[in-house]
This record gives C-alpha cells, sequence and structure tokens, in this order.
C-alpha cells in the first residue's frame, strides 16, 4: 500500500518534486539558502542530528548538551521516530550506509 501524506497537495507535490531535482551539494546549499531562512535550515539539521542521537540510544542530557535542542524539541523528534511516517529512519538508515560501519 502507498503512502499517503496529510500534507500532501500540489504545491507541496512541486516543492518536493524541486528538492529531488537538485543535483549535488552545492545545489542544496543554493535552493535552501534561497528558500528557507538559516535559523529554519539549522533547525531541520539540529533535528536530525537528535534523531540520530536518539537512534544511537543517547540520553535527552547528553542531546541537549551536544545539539542544545530543548527537550521540546527531542520529545517531538523522539515521537517521530516512534510513531511518525518513518522518515527519519529512512533517512537515518541510508546515511550509514553512505558514511560507513566506522563514521
Amino acid at each position: 500500500m502507498a503512502y499517503q501524506s496529510r500534507l500532501q497537495n500540489e504545491e507541496t507535490d512541486r516543492l518536493f518534486q524541486a528538492i529531488l531535482s537538485l543535483q549535488d551539494q552545492e545545489e542544496c546549499y543554493r535552493f535552501f539558502e534561497d528558500i528557507c531562512t538559516i535559523h529554519e535550515i539549522q533547525s531541520l539539521a539540529q533535528r536530525l542530528m537528535v534523531a540520530q542521537m536518539l537512534k544511537s540510544q543517547c540520553t535527552y542530557h547528553e542531546i541537549v548538551e551536544k545539539t542544545t535542542a530543548s527537550t521540546a524539541t527531542i520529545s517531538r523528534v523522539k515521537r517521530a521516530l516512534d510513531y511518525g511516517a518513518d522518515g527519519y529512519r529512512r533517512i537515518l538508515d541510508r546515511l550509514e550506509k553512505m558514511e560507513g560501519p566506522d563514521a
């Protein structure tokens, strides 16, 4: 059964098509710097780091210390990892494979 997002609409489809068309990290930086604020990009990066640390069984205290994320943010990310659409897990698994076992 195909995944059906509650967010899906024409505008969001177009955004994701644009993201999928990016060809390298430089294009990602250029696009995201234009479409997002610096704070938004930093927040997204922080959430990904929080997800990675949660997956690695780090404590909330360790995560707060390393990322400065609030406990509310950590809880939201944990909820997404436990009950979400499986997006974090898929990406973290792919990154882990790309970076190798010693990363």
